[in-house]
């Protein structure tokens, strides 16, 4: 029974929210496990304008504040998608005595964020400029402070192995995220501390969004507890959310 009491903590990636995690929630929560699906700032339901985040500091904050307020001595299993890892490295260093496990699905697992071009080219999706819709709300000079997947690029990225309802879905949900936010991810402190935290990497073989050859850079510079491999595209919450399913609970 002390096993179906872990508290699970979904982080979205990039212009998704905590929506996107529905049946894995469902199919945590019918086994007994808590779980919480956050939303970052200006993604999901959460009401801010995501070009007005600019700092990673801000986007992080709904979920650095719900792990501040968490019960004395509550630890938390936390798992990110996508560039949601990077918000998973940022709780782990301001919070390394709560969380009991991380867990990156086909997410950034950077000790140190994006403090290196070598980061950037590991962590983060290389989309060309013909699929992302940019939008400059700093002004024209200023780098952009969101970026889009362009809705005819969508399902081929993030989720050609899913149903289609569930793409068609996402399409409606979807927000541009804070890019501009995003790249000033950078983290100090002792990687040796956070490895006091088991830290599982669930791997997609199919990704058309985080390249499998990024994920294995990642993987290599930086090993984790445990590497797991599904056969699915970059949203296995969708396309295989019940193998997705079983390999977090074996993970524990």
């Amino acid at each position: 029974m002390g096993m179906a009491k872990e508290h699970f903590v979904l982080v979205h990636g990039e212009g998704h929210g905590g929506w996107s995690w529905f049946k894995l929630r469902w199919l945590l929560e019918g086994s007994g496990y808590r779980v919480t699906c956050i939303d970052l700032a200006g993604g999901g339901v959460d009401p801010t304008d995501p070009n007005t985040v600019r700092t990673f500091e801000q986007y992080d904050k709904p979920l650095l504040d719900l792990i501040s307020n968490l019960p004395e001595g509550e630890k938390v299993i936390l798992m990110g998608h996508g560039i949601g890892g990077l918000s998973v490295i940022h709780a782990m260093h301001e919070f390394v005595d709560r969380v009991k496990q991380a867990i990156f699905v086909a997410a950034a697992m950077l000790p140190f964020g994006l403090q290196t071009d070598e980061d950037k080219k590991d962590g983060l999706p290389s989309l060309p400029e013909n699929e992302i819709e940019s939008t400059f709300g700093a002004g024209a000079d200023d780098p952009p402070t969101t970026v889009a997947l362009r809705l005819e690029f969508q399902r081929d990225r993030l989720s050609q192995q899913s149903p289609e309802e569930d793409s068609i879905l996402a399409s409606m949900l979807m927000r541009p995220w804070p890019v501009s936010a995003i790249g000033t991810a950078s983290f100090e402190g002792d990687d040796e501390r956070l490895n006091r935290i088991k830290r599982v990497f669930i791997k997609t073989e199919r990704d058309h969004m985080l390249d499998p050859q990024q994920q294995d850079s990642m993987i290599k510079k930086w090993p984790p507890s445990e590497v797991l491999v599904i056969d699915t595209d970059h949203s296995p919450f969708f396309s295989a959310p019940e193998q997705l399913f079983n390999l977090i609970v074996k993970s524990l």
